[in-house]
């Protein structure tokens, strides 16, 4: 699984546990619930949707394992879980379209005008990235968020 992908789901969540817990604790977890889950300890007389159900926890359970329990991963995914709390909680003054800011060619950046007489400005490269972006302005506290052409 790569670094791009891997916030799709709460890990954390799955293993019932927060991103406080250390290694240890999230392997116990890990452990306690694999044997819930595990196939081998279903019942003979389960139902085919439950046990497609307890498969596919167990297949979960094994991913965010795998995520958690690698030092590389875990930090990947603790600062993509890190990033999209801030972009969700951040205070945006005003929604914009790429195509309303003006393009500046000498120095390649987007800029658009606060109404502090302070500027918002966004690189080429960052429109390239995202399909909407948070910009501070430059002088005040303001932001906005800009949303990139199609």
């Amino acid at each position: 699984m790569t670094h791009e992908n891997i916030l799709h789901r709460d890990w954390y969540a799955i293993l019932d546990a927060s991103p406080s817990d250390c290694v240890q604790e999230l392997k116990q977890k890990y452990q306690r619930l694999v044997l819930l889950y595990h196939p081998d300890k279903q019942g003979p007389g389960a139902a085919a949707g439950e046990v497609e159900q307890r498969l596919q926890r167990f297949i979960e359970v094994d991913q965010a394992w795998k995520i958690l329990s690698n030092p590389e991963t875990k930090t990947a995914y603790d600062l993509q879980r890190r990033a999209q709390e801030l972009k969700q909680n951040w205070p945006v003054d005003a929604h914009i379209s790429l195509d309303d800011m003006d393009w500046d060619d000498g120095e390649q950046v987007y800029r658009y005008g606060c109404r502090c007489g302070g500027e918002f400005i966004i690189g080429k490269e960052e429109t390239e990235e995202e399909e909407e972006s948070v910009v501070c302005c430059d002088t005040c506290s303001l932001s906005i968020e800009v949303k990139m052409a199609a």
